[in-house]
Parts: structure tokens; C-alpha cells; sequence
């Protein structure tokens, strides 16, 4: 029988290889680790990107990092895209006015038809029928008004209240209908007209990237535009869960699971306003009155999937916005909205029953009431 031989190690050289053979160890297990946490790691893939004076966010599952990174891209290019031709008062550049922009130029001028794409006079069509459904409530044609208020820029400051300059613009009544399409060629006949597409602009950016997202069997992605959200799929094995913003305070007053199809927006005060004298003047205009709205902090609607989701959870919630507390149910209803919450100016929540049945409040000694 053959033994081994063993040769005698000095303690300082076992005491070194000790050492290494615990280091192999520990690497190896760190290796082991990272491996496990890679295989762990969830599909998710998450971008953020500034357009249309908001924050965009896009969220991914379930598709390899590469491909959600082009996919997430494109979407922004479109969103770049679309933010420029229909930009009220930027140009794209020094000697180039957006779409939107050289079309106001031209109603303000008479009613020499001017050539639009079609892609413009399918949206402008659209908005017209949701202002006509709003009784006039809904209007992107009182951009002069937007601009007499100080909306019409980057950053908001307090400036001069002209009375009497908001009473003619109110009463020369700029309208949708006063624009007439015909062979993607428009026209207003009211030079008062001025386009601001701020109220329609990121619901027709969500419908679009959601269409997009299918097309490309995208099964799961979330969108959300500044707080106008849409979902598709699901979050792994639960729905997206998404958080209403608190008007007053820098968190959310409560969540929501936002299922496949399904679209969010919220209108509020807090964003774009400025103060003067103690009092808020917000960015949301009462077509009525030329004047900002004063009774009301926020409105949020959930929409159900259907023909233009994300433009209808952009643009129904202002007319609820604005309406008189006791016409804003009626206002909901209009657009067949029956998930809908407003926060008045006190702070006083009225939520629909269907709505009230979905919202995880994050403040559980919240008061509210319920509307049928």
C-alpha cells in the first residue's frame, strides 16, 4: 500500500494559506451571490425624460433591458416630436414656428385657409367634439386667455390682473367651432381664436405610446405624463399600483391598482400657479368668466378602457374642474366618467361610489364623502 507523503509547512506559510483559501471562498460566494441576485433581479426596466413641461416617466416589464431601452426611446422621440409641432408659443426654432403656432398665426390674420397635417386636423377634430360635449367648458381656442394670465411660459409669476382686457376676450367668445377643416386645410372664423392644446396634448401622447407599446407586443408597461397615466398588463403577477397626488402636501393622499387598458389624470392647482395678495390663481380658466378657478384644489378621473383612454383622462377632468360643486357629478357624467374624486378649496373630498370603492387611502382618519 502506497501512503501519501505529507511535507512539513511553516505556520506563517499555513497561516497565508489559510488566508487565500478564505478570500477563494468568500469570492466564490460573493460570485454565487451575484449570480443569484442577477437571476433574481425583477424584468423591470425604468427611464424619466422632461417633455411637454412635465415629467415623463415609462416603465417597462418583462422585456430584455436592451430592447425596453429603444423601445422607451422612441416613445420619447415621439413625445419630443409631438411637443414641438404643437407648442403655443415656442417656436422650434428662431425662424421656425411650431404647427400649432404658425396655425394661430393664421386665424389671427382672417380666413385664408392654411394647409395643416393631417395628423393635426384628426386632433383638432377630436377636441372640438369633447369641447362641444363640455358645453363649451373644455376650450383650447381661449389661448389668448391663457397667455393674458401668464400661462403661456416656463415659469409662472405674478402679473398684472387687466380686467378689462379679460371682459373683451370673454365676450369676442373663442370657440372650437369657430374652426372650420376641410382637406386638412383650416380656418377660424373668429380671429379671437388662439390654440392651446395643454389640456388634450399628453392623453393623445399616452394613446399613442400605449398603441405603439401594443404594436411591438409590449405586454406590460406603465406611462405616466406629469400624472396623466396609462397602464398595459401588469406589474409581474399584481396590477400597476399607482398614488394620487395631495394638493397641499408633498405626497400622496392615496393609491390605486391601475388595471390593463386603464388610464388615470388628475387636475390641480398646485403646479402651475402663481400668488398674489394671498389669493392663488391656477392655469385652469373658466371660458365663462376668463378667470382662473378658485373653488377647487383637484380633480382626478380613472377611465376604463375605450377609443382614446388617455386623451378622455386628460381632457375630463378639467370641465369637472371647473363646474360649480353642485353641476361637477353631472359634468362626470357627460363624458361617462364614473370613477372621478375632487378635493374642493377647503379640502373637503367628494368621491363617486365606484372611485371610493377602489382608493387605498394612505391616511386612514381621512374624511370624505360619497356622490351615487
Amino acid at each position: 500500500m502506497i501512503y501519501p507523503r505529507f511535507h512539513y509547512i511553516p505556520s506563517r506559510l499555513r497561516s497565508r494559506l489559510r488566508l487565500l483559501t478564505t478570500l477563494l471562498l468568500l469570492a466564490l460566494l460573493g460570485l454565487a451571490i451575484f449570480g443569484l441576485n442577477a437571476y433574481n433581479k425583477e424584468p423591470l426596466y425604468h427611464s424619466q425624460s422632461y417633455v411637454f413641461g412635465t415629467l415623463v416617466d415609462i416603465s417597462i416589464y418583462g422585456e430584455p433591458d436592451e430592447r425596453a431601452r429603444l423601445l422607451s426611446n422612441q416613445i420619447l422621440q415621439d413625445f419630443q416630436s409631438l411637443h414641438h409641432q404643437l407648442h403655443a408659443w415656442k417656436p422650434i426654432s428662431e425662424n421656425q414656428p411650431s404647427e400649432l403656432g404658425a396655425l394661430n398665426h393664421a386665424f389671427s390674420q382672417g380666413k385664408t385657409p392654411v394647409s395643416i397635417s393631417p395628423q393635426l386636423a384628426e386632433m383638432l377634430t377630436d377636441a372640438t367634439n369633447f369641447s362641444v360635449k363640455s358645453h363649451g367648458l373644455f376650450n383650447p381656442a381661449i389661448g389668448h386667455l391663457i397667455s393674458t394670465w401668464g400661462f403661456q411660459r416656463d415659469e409662472f409669476s405674478v402679473v398684472n390682473i387687466d380686467d378689462d382686457k379679460i371682459k373683451a376676450l370673454v365676450k369676442n367668445k373663442p370657440s372650437m367651432t369657430d374652426i372650420v377643416i376641410k382637406n386638412n386645410k383650416a380656418y377660424s372664423n373668429n380671429v379671437s381664436v388662439k390654440l392651446d392644446l395643454g389640456g388634450y396634448a399628453k392623453g393623445y401622447a399616452l394613446d399613442m405610446a400605449a398603441d405603439y407599446l401594443r404594436k411591438q407586443q409590449v405586454k406590460n408597461a406603465l406611462i405616466n405624463i406629469g400624472g396623466n397615466i396609462i397602464a398595459l398588463g401588469q406589474h409581474g403577477k399584481k396590477p400597476w399600483r399607482v398614488g394620487i397626488q395631495h394638493p397641499r402636501q408633498p405626497s400622496a393622499i392615496a393609491t390605486l391598482d391601475l388595471p390593463d387598458g386603464w388610464a388615470i389624470g388628475t387636475s390641480g392647482d398646485y403646479q402651475r400657479y402663481f400668488t398674489q395678495n394671498g389669493k392663488r390663481y391656477c392655469h385652469i380658466i373658466d371660458p365663462r368668466t376668463g378667470y382662473p378657478v378658485e373653488h377647487t384644489q383637484a380633480v382626478t378621473v380613472l377611465i376604463s378602457p375605450q377609443t382614446h383612454t388617455g386623451v378622455l383622462s386628460d381632457v375630463a377632468s378639467k370641465p369637472i374642474f371647473i363646474e360649480t360643486a353642485e353641476n361637477k357629478a353631472q359634468a362626470a357624467a357627460t363624458f361617462g366618467v364614473k370613477n372621478w374624486m375632487v378635493i374642493d378649496q377647503k379640502s373637503n373630498i367628494l368621491v363617486s361610489k365606484a372611485m371610493a370603492q377602489k382608493l387605498h387611502w394612505l391616511d386612514t382618519n381621512v374624511k370624505f364623502a360619497t356622490q351615487p
